[in-house]
């Protein structure tokens, strides 16, 4: 069989994201015109449908799930998109916006796309990231090829045990719904001159939204939940990355979307950074949100990601000092919240422990785990064990009606793990020496 006709769908569409790399790689002052022939080939289309299946996610106003477009047939629903594309017909449709709970009691807004749109971004997307991740640089690391947030926070221990522990830890005030539609479409320009493909961009941009029955236009920001706004807002967030770089010899900038953090020398350098920090993002139609940003001591300790990073003295030399992190209190909190209320609910009170450990307990401890794994993290994973061992007393004393938690006391930690629970005690990676020990 000839090499050309084996490759397979994959293959072609990494081939031509390789090419578009390449050549932004090599010619950083290249405009490519021609993209916008590509969104609509039928292999990015299949890897589109592919990577937002594999999402899943919730329907968008038509409300129309991934399920009803497999029972209609995938390749009638692609066909239909490929059309409108190659055609300029297609027209994108108003966002569904729905609120979601932080973590601090207020809600974060989102914008669900309907799934021809959410095809249509994630085919943009395969053909815009490389051109545009060639121009990104090392000290961005969410939503990105390869990188992750985990890797963000070695940055900062590496960097701290250097000695740079001014830290400018800065919040941006609902920055996806603020960012300037013109620093979005400028910022792309100055790779992208196909005007189909700007387009394209522009019209998601403006779409607008439904929320509780009626429309609102979108004349700001690239709202949290469509597939292509991590990359629009990385694109805007590359103009900080870049003001903040000229002072590499003073500063290191790390940052995961729009969380970041800058560690100096000095407390001079620091507030010079932050001044750089609110000038750029004020112009991109930002604000800083002045109760949460803070210039602070490394010694004293932050939080980032979920994580409390901290210099502090080793254990085992007290005259040295290194960069630790653990899961944060609001993180630790936030797990033991969710557990608590799946093991209290009521309507799990007909399930044997066993089946309630690994049905429902086991997901929380394993994602929990795996992310905070990787760190200083002991002393935490000891407190949540024994958290859930708690718990497990009180599930069977209130499924069996006993009183007193010592009624359970025949439930050791042991006839647990015999029961298939999840241990995140020895789960910690190597890499970093144990806080507990050091």
């Amino acid at each position: 069989m000839n090499a050309q006709k084996a490759k397979t769908t994959p293959d072609k569409v990494r081939e031509l994201q390789r090419r578009l790399y390449a050549a932004a790689k090599s010619q950083p002052t290249r405009k490519f015109h021609a993209l916008y022939d590509k969104v609509y080939r039928d292999d990015i289309l299949h890897r589109a449908w592919e990577n937002v299946r594999a999402n899943r996610g919730s329907s968008g106003i038509d409300r129309i799930t991934i399920e009803d477009i497999e029972a209609r047939g995938v390749e009638a629903f692609l066909e239909e998109i490929r059309e409108e594309l190659q055609q300029g017909r297609y027209r994108p449709t108003p966002l569904r916006r729905v609120f979601i709970p932080k973590s601090d009691g207020r809600k974060r807004g989102l914008g669900i796309p309907v799934l021809k749109d959410r095809v249509c971004q994630a085919a943009a997307k395969i053909v815009l990231e490389p051109v545009l991740e060639a121009d990104f640089l090392p000290c961005s690391y969410g939503f990105r090829p390869k990188r992750n947030a985990i890797q963000a926070l070695e940055a900062i221990r590496l960097t701290g045990n250097k000695g740079q522990s001014w830290v400018v830890d800065f919040d941006i005030k609902g920055a996806y719904d603020h960012i300037r539609h013109e620093s979005i479409m400028q910022a792309l320009a100055r790779r992208v001159s196909d005007r189909r493909m700007l387009a394209l961009i522009r019209g998601w941009l403006r779409c607008g939204v439904m929320e509780d029955g009626q429309f609102r236009s979108t004349t700001t920001g690239t709202p949290q939940g469509g597939v292509i706004s991590p990359l629009l807002a990385n694109l805007v967030f590359h103009n900080l990355d870049q003001a903040l770089g000229r002072l590499r010899h003073t500063a290191t900038f790390i940052r995961y979307a729009d969380d970041g953090l800058v560690l100096t020398w000095s407390q001079r350098q620091a507030r010079q950074a932050l001044e750089i920090v609110e000038s750029v993002i004020t112009a991109d139609g930002m604000q800083l949100n002045t109760e949460k940003t803070r210039i602070a001591r490394l010694e004293e300790g932050i939080d980032f990601l979920g994580f409390h990073v901290r210099r502090q003295p080793s254990r085992l030399n007290r005259n040295r000092t290194y960069t630790y992190r653990w899961p944060s209190r609001k993180a630790e909190q936030a797990a033991r919240t969710r557990i608590r209320k799946i093991m209290a609910d009521p309507s799990v009170r007909w399930m044997s422990l066993p089946d309630l450990l690994r049905e429902k307990v086991n997901p929380i401890l394993r994602g929990w785990g795996n992310y905070f794994r990787y760190g200083n993290s002991a002393a935490q994973f000891d407190r949540m064990d024994r958290y859930v061992h708690r718990r497990a007393m009180i599930f069977e004393n209130r499924k069996h009606q006993r009183r007193g938690r010592n009624r359970a006391r025949g439930l050791t930690y042991d006839r647990l793990l015999r029961m298939g629970l999840h241990a995140l005690r020895g789960t910690i990676l190597p890499g970093a020496p144990d806080a507990r020990r050091a």
